[in-house]
C-alpha cells in the first residue's frame, strides 16, 4: 500500500497538494463566512423562529457542501503524509530517530492530521445537532432548537475556525520546511 501511495503523490503531486489546500480554503472560508457574514444577517430577521429556521437550513446546506471537502482533504493529507517521506527522513526501520529536525516535522505531521480529525468529529457532532434542531422546529420547540443551534454557532464552528487556522499555518509552515 505504501508503495502505492508513493506512486500516486509522486505522479499526481501538484494536483493532491491542490486538492488538500483548497479543500482548506473551502471549509474553513465558509465556516467563517457563515459564523461572521451569514450570522449576522440572521439576526436581522425579526422573527425569532423564521430565524432559527434559516441558520438550521444555512448550516444544512453548508454542511453539505463542505463534507465532500473535509473527506477530500483528510485523504489527501494521508497521501501527503505517505507521499513526502517524512517518516522515512525521521527514522529508521527499528523506530530509531535519525534526525531530530525531521522527526519533529514527522510529529508535526501528526498533529496537523489530528487537528484535521477533530475538527471533522466536530463537524459530525454539528451535524447532528442541527439535525436535531431541525426536528424540534418541526415539533414546534423553539427553546429546544435555539439551544442546539446556539451550541453549534457560538462554540462548535469558532472552535474549528480556530483549529482550520491552526491546521493551515502548520501546513504552511511543513511546506516551508521540505
Amino acid at each position: 500500500m505504501k508503495e502505492f501511495i508513493y506512486e500516486i503523490f509522486a505522479d499526481y503531486r501538484v494536483q493532491i497538494i491542490f486538492l488538500h489546500v483548497i479543500s482548506a480554503v473551502i471549509w474553513v472560508g465558509g465556516m467563517v463566512a457563515m459564523r461572521f457574514a451569514a450570522h449576522n444577517s440572521f439576526a436581522e430577521i425579526e422573527s425569532p423562529l423564521h430565524r432559527l429556521e434559516r441558520v438550521s437550513h444555512a448550516l444544512k446546506r453548508l454542511f453539505w457542501i463542505v463534507t465532500p471537502f473535509v473527506v477530500i482533504l483528510i485523504i489527501t493529507a494521508v497521501i501527503m503524509a505517505v507521499g513526502l517521506g517524512f517518516r522515512e527522513a525521521a527514522v529508521d526501520a527499528n523506530h530509531n530517530v535519525i534526525d531530530e529536525n525531521a522527526f519533529f516535522l514527522y510529529n508535526l505531521i501528526h498533529a496537523k492530521e489530528a487537528i484535521w480529525m477533530i475538527m471533522a468529529g466536530n463537524l459530525a457532532l454539528m451535524m447532528f445537532l442541527r439535525s436535531k434542531a431541525e426536528k424540534l422546529l418541526i415539533k414546534g420547540d423553539a427553546t429546544g432548537a435555539k439551544a442546539k443551534l446556539g451550541l453549534i454557532g457560538k462554540y462548535m464552528v469558532p472552535l474549528n475556525i480556530i483549529l482550520g487556522i491552526v491546521a493551515i499555518y502548520i501546513g504552511v509552515f511543513l511546506r516551508s520546511s521540505y
